[in-house]
């Protein structure tokens, strides 16, 4: 298998992160201070978000798994380092265990006020932290055609992201609330099925042409050909709590895409499942995280859900090490094993039922 080019499947990571207060351990406006002294350092790879207590950043693009780790790695210090000076805390977190949206201020950007304008409420209570992936392709075809079949694995990796179990001070009995908060938006979810990238650039075309969008970012799909750049956008999960958890995440999602391309070469393809059967995987997955079952639709039935990631990791096991990833996989096995951020999450809460307890426990995991 050799002759095949694994190098196409450069990464590229995208975080956000929230802003506390250390006093109250409630969100913060940081009035964009981490964004400029942040941009001294490491130029653009630091912005403001739509929300003023989040900090988004992304890395450069990452020729592999060990690049993405590095890049990622220093992120996060150099992001806690700015917020430290100016007497802020960064964690991450899928949502913040007890803050209130309405008390949050909106970034003064013209993008966010039109949304705001747009979506009301809807948008003004997004407040929400997302990880996003992505996957370099050779061109938008094999891009579309590796979406096509990857979108049947994404419950199986945000089962992993799960990380946002609290929402406004209550436990909502969700691993990750934060797609239920999400799908208040339009244009979410888990994306349909396009038999070529020409029907999906007339999808784009025609919401642009009716006024819909003005331009295909704001389609918020769960994973998307990306409208400027060659590379499928993993957008599903969670920001995971730890440096550790967002690069074995990385790690499957680039595997994925590479075993799809694999496939492809030998003429072989993988079966294209309905959106609304993906559908109720993803709502298993984001209720009960790693410890439900997930549907296997081949099989018919249902099955424990890390019955099916070991499967998962089976299933990608022979192009990880042309990746050189195999190290970042088997961080999927300590997940599996201690739990994914909402565990933990949970776990503290159980044990000082304090939610201020759980913003320090995320806070101290951010460098981990």
């Amino acid at each position: 298998m050799s002759h095949l080019n694994y190098k196409h499947f450069t990464l590229g990571v995208e975080e956000e992160y929230m802003v506390l207060d250390p006093t109250t351990r409630e969100l913060k406006s940081h009035e964009q201070k981490i964004v400029s002294e942040g941009q001294k350092i490491i130029m653009d790879k630091v912005k403001a978000e739509m929300h003023q207590a989040v900090v988004e950043v992304g890395t450069d693009i990452c020729q592999n798994i060990d690049e993405a780790y590095k890049d990622v790695a220093t992120l996060r210090k150099t992001i806690s380092h700015i917020a430290d000076d100016l007497g802020l805390w960064v964690a991450a977190s899928g949502t913040h265990p007890f803050s209130h949206w309405q008390s949050q201020l909106i970034t003064d950007h013209v993008r966010y006020n039109q949304i705001v304008n747009e979506l009301q409420e809807a948008a003004r209570s997004n407040l929400i932290f997302g990880l996003h992936v992505h996957v370099g392709m050779e061109d938008r075809k094999m891009a579309i055609h590796i979406a096509n079949s990857a979108r049947y694995f994404l419950p199986h990796v945000y089962a992993l992201s799960t990380n946002s179990p609290f929402w406004e001070g209550r436990k909502t009995g969700y691993k990750s609330f934060r797609t239920k908060v999400f799908d208040k938006f339009p244009r979410t979810g888990i994306p349909d099925y396009f038999e070529s990238i020409e029907a999906y650039d007339n999808y784009v075309n025609l919401l642009i042409k009716t006024n819909c969008i003005d331009n295909a970012k704001k389609i918020w799909w769960d994973l998307r050909v990306h409208p400027f750049f060659n590379t499928v956008e993993f957008r599903i999960c969670d920001v995971p709590m730890t440096i550790e958890e967002t690069i074995a995440i990385t790690a499957l999602f680039q595997a994925i895409c590479a075993k799809l391309y694999k496939l492809r070469s030998q003429n072989m393809n993988f079966i294209m499942y309905h959106r609304a059967l993906i559908n109720e995987n993803k709502w298993r997955a984001g209720r009960y995280g790693i410890d439900g079952s997930l549907i296997d639709f081949g099989k018919e039935s249902e099955v424990n859900t890390r019955v099916l990631i070991y499967e998962l990791l089976d299933f990608v096991d022979d192009v990880v090490d042309h990746l050189g990833s195999r190290h970042a996989i088997n961080l999927v096995h300590k997940i599996l094993e201690q739990g994914t951020g909402a565990d933990r999450q949970l776990a503290v809460f159980e044990k000082t039922q304090s939610l201020t307890d759980v913003v320090d426990y995320i806070h101290d995991q951010f460098l981990v």
